[in-house]
This record gives C-alpha cells, sequence and structure tokens, in this order.
C-alpha cells in the first residue's frame, strides 16, 4: 500500500438491507467521516449520492484529499453495525441496520489504461432528497465499463465535463486497485464481496439498552457513541494501525 500512501481517498458507502434504518445508518456514517475530515483539515467532496426512503443515502461516493488520508483511512472499510431504537418505529422498537463502507485509493489515470470502446456514458440532471432536480442542465454523468458492468456517476461539479473527469478517475481507481489486489480473477469478478450482515462487521455501534462502540478486531470501544459519530475516531483507527499495519 505504501505507492498509494500520499493519494486522495476515495470513500464508498452502501446501506444494507432495511428500508429507512439501513439508509439513515449510511448517512450518519457519512456524517461521522465527513466531521473526521474537517477535524484533519482534509477536503471531503460528495461525489455522489443516491437518496432512498426518508432522505437517507442508499450509496455514495465520496472523494477526500489531504495529508496520508488513504493511508490514515483504508483500515476503516468493512461492515459497520448500529443497534438503536428505530426512529422510524411507531412502537419504538430496537433495530439493527448494516452499512458497507470502503476507502480506495485514487489511482491516477496514466498508470492504468481503460480502453474507450468498453464505456458506455450517460448524462442526466443532478438531482437531491426525494428525487427532485436540481439543474435544469444533463451536467450529472455515469460511465459504464461494459466488461464488468461497473458503474460509476458523478454529479458535484457544474458542468459535464468536470464531471466526466472525476468519474473517469473513480471508475480508473476502482478497476485498477481490484486488479491489483486479484491479478488471478477475471474482470466480472470486480464487484464488492462483503455481504453487509450479521457476522461480517468490523466495528458495532449501540445506542440501546446501552451506550458502547466496540471495534471487533482490536477490542478497543468508546462508553461515548456519540462522540465517536462527531468524527471521534482516533484511538480506533491509531489501535487498527498497530494492529495491522
Amino acid at each position: 500500500m505504501l505507492e498509494y500512501e500520499h493519494n486522495k481517498a476515495l470513500l464508498y458507502i452502501y446501506s444494507g438491507a432495511g428500508g429507512a434504518d439501513a439508509q439513515d445508518w449510511a448517512s450518519m456514517l457519512l456524517n461521522m467521516y465527513r466531521k473526521y475530515s474537517a477535524d484533519q483539515g482534509w477536503g471531503f467532496v460528495v461525489l455522489s449520492q443516491s437518496f432512498g426512503e426518508q432522505e437517507g443515502t442508499k450509496n455514495a461516493v465520496v472523494e477526500i484529499s489531504g495529508s496520508n488520508c488513504y493511508e490514515t483511512l483504508r483500515r476503516e472499510s468493512g461492515v459497520h453495525r448500529l443497534v438503536r431504537i428505530s426512529p422510524y418505529s411507531a412502537k419504538d422498537l430496537r433495530h439493527t441496520s448494516f452499512a458497507l463502507v470502503e476507502f480506495m485509493p485514487e489511482i491516477i489515470a496514466k498508470h492504468f489504461q481503460i480502453n474507450p470502446n468498453d464505456l458506455r456514458v450517460d448524462t442526466y440532471r443532478s438531482s437531491g432528497p426525494g428525487g427532485q432536480n436540481v439543474n435544469k442542465l444533463e451536467t450529472a454523468v455515469r460511465i459504464t465499463h461494459l466488461p464488468t458492468g461497473l458503474a460509476v456517476a458523478v454529479q458535484s461539479e457544474r458542468s459535464q465535463a468536470q464531471n466526466k473527469e472525476k468519474a473517469m478517475l473513480v471508475l480508473t481507481s476502482r478497476l485498477a486497485q481490484k486488479m491489483e489486489a486479484e491479478k488471478a480473477q477475471e474482470l466480472s469478478q470486480l464487484k464488492p464481496q462483503v455481504a453487509i450482515e450479521w457476522g461480517s462487521q468490523i466495528r458495532s455501534y449501540v445506542l440501546n439498552p446501552y451506550q458502547m462502540v466496540k471495534d471487533h478486531r482490536t477490542g478497543v470501544k468508546s462508553s461515548q457513541p456519540d462522540k465517536v459519530l462527531n468524527g471521534d475516531l482516533d484511538k480506533f483507527i491509531e489501535s487498527e494501525s498497530r494492529t495491522n499495519p
């Protein structure tokens, strides 16, 4: 990973099954990493965000820029579990939600070439919560890598050309990183393989019936989940860095 330690980081968040609760949890994680990045003085730009029920997040792609951001955050990849009283339950039932977090380095395109004939480029209007269009022009861009079916959408910039450039960087990074890690696999196997469910989580955040955040890899705990969800991740990140250099 040393060759990527100074690269920008690309954060991917996917909500698990569970509708509004899982999508709200994905939004909470997005906000947690936003606040952590702000505390580090890093840039944090949401390149693409798909909204679901109650304006929660189905999935999101974020570009994080700053000193050693990828090297710092890469061990945060994995399934994160939340236990709380559901704000969407009329009976105040306790609910468990899951979301998948992935951090990848931005790969510079000159080091990895994609055949232009393998790409399909679609344009559309940017959208916000509730599905409403936030731009009258088709500035948002989706690029699909046809051999794998991998698609990347970006709507963060004002112009179509800027969004296309960002989308190509994200697509290149995903393909190159997966191919390097799994050289023996076919391109058709590049999709994430982690199940967003019980047994696969790296960290649990319990808000009810007690207050606790626990990292299942290192055993590090915090009895202040509100602080953790507001970006206080230092002891978790530092402990995992020592355990898994």
